[in-house]
């Protein structure tokens, strides 16, 4: 229980680290944001009003935070500055819906243009992969922390690999199987050399790689390759452990049947260990078999090797 205690008190640690980190770093701090007459709060709820169809103050409270006394009576200066008019609501006379008059827009906009410059500023020092890794990981922080998100009803997308991809499977097979089945460094340098042999090699009309990815950054991966005119092999599956449960595994594999099926294979084979029994049962479920066994002394672990054989065509009699 202590040891569960420092892991959340490390990680609370954690957190507002990042929270000081980044409220200095885009200086919300200021009493001023970009030296403006408004406030953080103010520039929200005018970000909001310009933004949004007819908003009402419950509304603003709800979505931001806002203490209701906070809001009304920021809502009265900014009334009595003409920024903002009240329309009662057609569907309940007891609110209003909240809009920018032509004077709250003009006040605005330079803000929101030098908060958009502001922005490009901080990022533009970034290559474009480190963009889409930082944009990716603060979708993840919404998705993760946004109670009130609806879940997707697909969480996560397949697509071909691309420049980069092969570092991410060594990686997380490399560190995935040494922490999980504790594999030497020696099953790392295979996946390494299977992925060199794919893009030396690749055949894009007979093999192929997909990666699953979810807001923006990998989180499983899949091959297939020719072994011969009629066989194809099917390669380092792997699914990372925060993505479980999605289904991915199974996606992958049915793409891999589906691919090898068009590009006219007879059998789909691949080669596994006994003790992986999250991947044998997606084999299982796909209608792979099991046609051979040996035990094995590999990658510092004694082990059973195992041989599963997907029939694509019917055989001839």
């Amino acid at each position: 229980m202590a040891t569960d205690w420092l892991t959340l008190s490390n990680m609370i640690d954690d957190v507002r680290a990042f929270n000081r980190f980044y409220t200095r770093r885009i200086g919300v701090l200021n009493e001023r944001l970009l030296d403006s007459p408004f406030s953080l709060a103010e520039m929200r709820v005018l970000y909001e009003l310009a933004h949004r169809d007819n908003p009402t103050a419950s509304d603003l409270v709800r979505d931001l935070g806002l203490d209701p006394g906070y809001l009304s009576r920021m809502l009265r200066r900014f009334e009595g500055r003409r920024y903002v008019k009240r329309t009662p609501s057609p569907d309940d006379r007891r609110h209003s819906w909240l809009q920018l008059t032509a004077a709250g827009r003009a006040a605005f906009s330079p803000y929101e243009r030098r908060t958009g410059e502001a922005v490009g500023a901080m990022i533009d020092h970034l290559g474009a992969a480190d963009r889409q890794q930082l944009t990716a990981a603060m979708g993840t922080i919404t998705r993760l922390l946004d109670r009130e998100q609806p879940p997707r009803a697909v969480p996560y997308a397949l697509r071909p690999h691309r420049p980069g991809d092969m570092g991410w499977v060594i990686q997380r097979h490399g560190e995935f199987y040494a922490r999980e089945w504790g594999y030497s460094p020696a099953f790392e340098a295979l996946v390494a050399r299977i992925c060199a042999d794919f893009l030396d090699h690749f055949d894009p009309a007979a093999e192929r790689c997909w990666i699953a990815e979810r807001d923006g950054a990998p989180i499983g991966s899949v091959f297939v390759v020719r072994k011969s005119k009629t066989v194809a092999k099917l390669r380092l599956l792997i699914v990372d452990p925060a993505a479980r449960g999605l289904g991915v595994g199974g996606r992958l594999v049915d793409e891999c049947i589906r691919f090898a099926r068009d590009a006219g294979y007879a059998t789909l084979t691949l080669w596994t260990h006994r003790q992986l029994d999250a991947a044998r049962r997606i084999y299982r479920r796909a209608g792979f078999r099991r046609v051979a066994a040996r035990p094995t002394h590999s990658f510092g672990k004694k082990l059973v090797d195992e041989t599963w054989e997907l029939r694509l065509v019917a055989p001839r009699s």
